[in-house]
């Protein structure tokens, strides 16, 4: 064994076992204690000010800035009595992760004094450089300037000793830089859309909101076994490593006992989270060795993304305390579950309804039929966009993996309400019959619902977009994904498509229809029309694959290929009419996406080639001179006749590693020069495919020669920690 690897292992088998300690509290009594939550600003601010900041959470009123003093003085108390120092806007950029410049509080006065200062205009507006984060072209290094501005709809949080403000991000010319901007417009275009349909069922009904509950999977590995494998350090994953011998295959990880250094780190990632209002509820063992879960109960979709995005980084602060190292890669590991980010997703309203929950009457089933409709209507219309909300490098390594879902779009429903809907088919249209309830018309003859919401539905792990029972789970999402993309997708496609509804019914309207004929009438057109994106069978099989093809559905098994939905004319069309993003905005993440995927190839290629060159060809070459000069004293000592006899399985492995060794190399200068010509290629969507058609196929390839040698090299010289050893923590 290396002396590097031999290091790394001993540092984790003398690790802690971890210990597991009994909360001194209870979790109710700190939840949301680092948070500027509603109970803090009742205790800080005046009651003009707390009836402002409510109304601007509430109904999206804008907050006099004679009222942001008052406001930015009320948090800097809160926070000097946390001990906090400094404050931050903190934001989504377009790089997926979180980004936080910090100012202090202190504001000299002369003569040695100073004291601490936080004034509104702080509060409201920051300009951070926004020439060095990924803009599309939007702004160049000539053109520095972008703003940060406070969402107050998020709660600011205390992180680090640091006040932390939730903001937009935005450029001079004020085009979105960032997730939280298309992701609140897209929440207001569902909003004004929805409640107006909703009014055809219930007239109280003032607000409509979507709601989120994320899943996260993600995998630990012992932190002196991470360091000492260069490619996870630079990537995030492996790009060699032979299959261990047992790894997932009988199934005894899922749901099994919690290990004690793992539980420990939970334990103190929940603390953590709950301290930051992050409602953490749900932790297991996920498929693979050393996969975990965790996930919270949901939430609003602007606070749920800002909580993922705060909870990814929570955990490799919390990890590290552990001795862990948290990968949050799609497929850390070669034949192994992936990891993915389920996204639950529905739409509530003012008045404490689910939209996606089946209702207990007549009434309110007829509602939930129509929502549903609208649902399979959107996603029908606009599965090419649904997937590329989720594409990346990573998520190409996972979708159709036999593991996760298929890069094809469908819809599974389960078997009662797809019963449902076909009888809904099959009843005569402008014929729907009506009774008086009270003030209401209540249709008798739409199959009713089961009330039982368990049994409304199986559970279907192969689908990308599966109904179970409340709400639509979108398994599709990539696990290091920020969850803004593709929910403010799903938003503005619902709120395009209930906007349609809206039209298609009033039409009937105006023609002197009743007003549930003419709702059952659309809604059955649309039941129809989006037949085809509705499959109940198995996702990971060939013959769903063929099927799909004849329905018209897109299988785009590439990034490059998927993100051309981002900047068709029917996208660009979508987000114009609802005021999301503009043309400008949407081509400038088509090509951050595009230049993302390729520069993650490009470093995953050169990191393969270094590897490959200066750590396992050597020791693949040591190890055979030692087979060769071992050969060279057996043929001294021995007859002819013995030495062929006992050497012919010694020269048979000499001989192989001579054919990995020369592949290898073949492959790693023929894998250079392809990188070289994709480097040459004039647009980024040129780079992205040649990346993709000719450099990337070279990864298996070596791989495959990289891993057989390491079943041959004796294991005392292999320089890299092994499956084995990174899939079960000790």
């Amino acid at each position: 064994m290396s002396n590097f690897r031999f290091a790394a292992l001993k540092e984790t088998l003398n690790r802690s076992i971890g210990e597991v300690k009994a909360p001194s509290l209870k979790v109710s009594d700190y939840f949301g204690s680092m948070t500027f939550n509603t109970q803090t600003m009742k205790e800080y601010l005046t009651d003009e000010a707390y009836k402002v900041v409510v109304s601007a959470v509430e109904k999206g009123t804008r907050i006099d800035r004679k009222i942001t003093d008052q406001i930015a003085s009320a948090m800097k108390a809160w926070a000097l009595n946390k001990g906090v120092s400094h404050y931050t806007h903190w934001f989504h950029p377009l790089t997926g992760s979180t980004a936080e410049k910090h100012d202090a509080f202190i504001h000299p006065l002369g003569n040695g004094r100073a004291i601490e200062q936080f004034q509104g205009d702080s509060l409201i507006q920051q300009e951070p450089d926004a020439s060095s984060f990924p803009s599309g072209g939007i702004r160049s290094t000539f053109e520095a300037r972008g703003y940060t501005a406070w969402d107050p709809t998020s709660p600011a949080f205390i992180l680090d000793n640091t006040l932390c403000i939730p903001t937009i991000f935005v450029s001079y010319t004020g085009d979105s830089l960032d997730y939280k901007t298309p992701l609140l417009k897209s929440m207001k275009a569902l909003d004004d859309v929805a409640v107006e349909v909703c009014k055809l069922f219930d007239k109280n009904i003032k607000k409509v909101y979507p709601t989120l509950g994320w899943e996260q999977e993600y995998f630990l590995v012992d932190s002196a076994l991470f360091a000492a494998r260069p490619d996870m350090v630079l990537t995030g994953k492996t790009v060699f490593g032979h299959a261990s011998a047992k790894d997932q295959q009988l199934s005894d990880h899922y749901f099994g006992t919690i290990h004690n250094r793992v539980l420990a780190f939970m334990q103190d990632l929940e603390i953590e989270s709950h301290k930051l209002g992050i409602p953490l509820k749900t932790r297991h063992n996920e498929v693979a060795p050393s996969q975990f879960e965790c996930a919270p109960v949901y939430e609003e979709v602007n606070i749920a993304v800002d909580h993922n995005q705060l909870l990814m980084h929570i955990m490799d602060v919390v990890a590290r305390r552990h001795h862990f190292k948290v990968l949050l890669h799609e497929k850390p590991y070669a034949g192994v579950n992936g990891s993915g980010k389920h996204n639950n997703w529905s739409m509530a309203t003012d008045t404490g309804v689910n939209l996606l929950s089946p209702g207990k009457n007549a009434a309110d089933n007829f509602r939930f039929i129509a929502i549903l409709a609208n649902i399979l209507k959107a996603v029908h219309t606009h599965e090419e966009l649904v997937r590329a909300s989720v594409a990346s490098e990573g998520n190409d390594l996972r979708l159709g993996a036999h593991e996760a879902p298929p890069a094809i779009i469908s819809v599974f429903l389960g078997e009662q309400i797809t019963a449902s809907l076909k009888e809904i088919e099959k009843l005569p249209s402008r014929k729907v019959m009506a009774a008086k309830n009270g003030n209401k018309d209540v249709v008798l003859d739409i199959p009713k619902i089961p009330e039982i919401l368990f049994d409304n539905t199986d559970r279907n792990r192969t689908s990308p977009f599966a109904f179970t029972g409340n709400k639509f789970e979108f398994r599709a999402v990539g696990s290091s994904a920020n969850t803004a993309k593709p929910m403010f997708v799903l938003n503005t496609i619902m709120a395009d498509q209930l906007e349609q509804f809206k039209h298609d019914v009033d039409k009937l309207l105006a023609e002197g229809m009743k007003k549930n004929d003419a709702i059952f009438n659309v809604v059955k057109r649309y039941i129809i029309e989006s037949k085809n994106i509705r499959f109940e069978g198995n996702s990971y099989g060939e013959e769903w694959v063929e099927e799909a093809a004849k329905r018209g559905l897109s299988n785009f098994r590439s990034t490059p290929e998927a993100l051309k939905a981002f900047v068709s004319k029917k996208t660009i069309e979508l987000f114009a009419r609802h005021k999301v993003m503009t043309e400008k905005e949407l081509l400038a993440r088509y090509e951050i996406k595009l230049e993302k995927y390729t520069k993650k190839i490009q470093i995953e290629s050169r990191v393969m080639g270094d590897l490959a060159t200066n750590h396992i060809l050597p020791t693949a070459i040591h190890y055979q001179n030692r087979l060769i000069e071992n050969a060279r004293g057996l043929k001294e000592v021995l007859d002819s006749k013995t030495f062929v006899k006992l050497s012919r399985n010694q020269l048979n492995t000499i001989k192989d590693i001579s054919d990995h060794i020369s592949s290898i190399k073949d492959d790693v200068e023929m894998m250079t020069e392809a990188r070289k010509v994709a480097n040459r290629q004039e647009t980024i969507a040129e780079q992205a495919m040649a990346y993709k058609n000719s450099v990337k196929p070279y990864f298996e390839s070596i791989r495959y020669h990289v891993d057989k040698l390491e079943m041959l090299v004796d294991d005392e010289l292999w320089p890299l920690p092994k499956y084995r050893e990174l899939l079960f923590i000790k």
